[in-house]
């Protein structure tokens, strides 16, 4: 009996050998299965994700839009707002200078600054100066000083433009609110608007409307 005993505990045990050893083998061959599906799953994402920057590439490649030409401007402005100058000045001046190149207006008004030519002002009872048919004129600095500083920024602008000779075909001036001062006085404003033109085109259109 005893040996029967001994028989069956052996036969128990190598069966629970045998079954541990089986499912040592089955968590193998689950284990190698599933490092496979992860490495086929690997290897479909970086597929995708390279079809995808290939055609993020197509793609920048194709929506990157031409350079546009940039056509120049036929004309160059410059604005002065609220100027502190005479309006009464600024007119006399506005009508001395239209029709001349930017470096011909310049030369003028530094003259009128250094005092060895006047702004004509015939419309006022002022006292007449010296010059070719000068009848009533003045020396304005203040505003002379201002529409230089005019001048010199619509000559950058021009140039940038690329308007090669420019000319002052259109220039006035306006008066803009006047703020008040102490003992009821009120100060000079003025809105100033220049234009400037290629003379050679200017001529053209000219002699077209004639």
């Amino acid at each position: 009996m005893v040996e029967k005993i001994k028989e069956n505990k052996m036969k128990k045990e190598e069966i629970k050998n045998e079954k541990i050893v089986e499912a040592k083998v089955e968590n193998k061959e689950v284990k190698t299965e599933t490092n496979k599906e992860t490495k086929v799953e690997e290897n479909k994402t970086d597929k995708k994700t390279e079809e995808k920057k290939t055609d993020d590439k197509k793609e920048g490649k194709k929506e990157t839009p031409k350079k546009q030409e940039v056509k120049p401007k036929e004309i160059a402005i410059v604005q002065g707002i609220s100027l502190r100058i005479s309006p009464k000045y600024s007119w006399a001046i506005c009508r001395a200078i239209k029709w001349k190149s930017t470096e011909n207006a310049i030369a003028f008004l530094e003259d009128v600054i250094r005092k060895k030519k006047a702004v004509r002002m015939n419309n006022l009872e002022i006292g007449h100066r010296k010059g070719k048919g000068m009848m009533a004129g003045r020396y304005p600095l203040n505003a002379s000083k201002e529409f230089i500083l005019l001048l010199k920024q619509l000559k950058a602008n021009a140039s940038v433009n690329g308007i090669d000779n420019p000319v002052i075909t259109l220039i006035k001036a306006n008066r803009a609110s006047r703020p008040h001062k102490r003992e009821g006085k009120r100060g000079k404003r003025t809105h100033v608007y220049i234009e400037a033109k290629d003379r050679t085109k200017f001529n053209r259109e000219r002699k077209g409307k004639k």
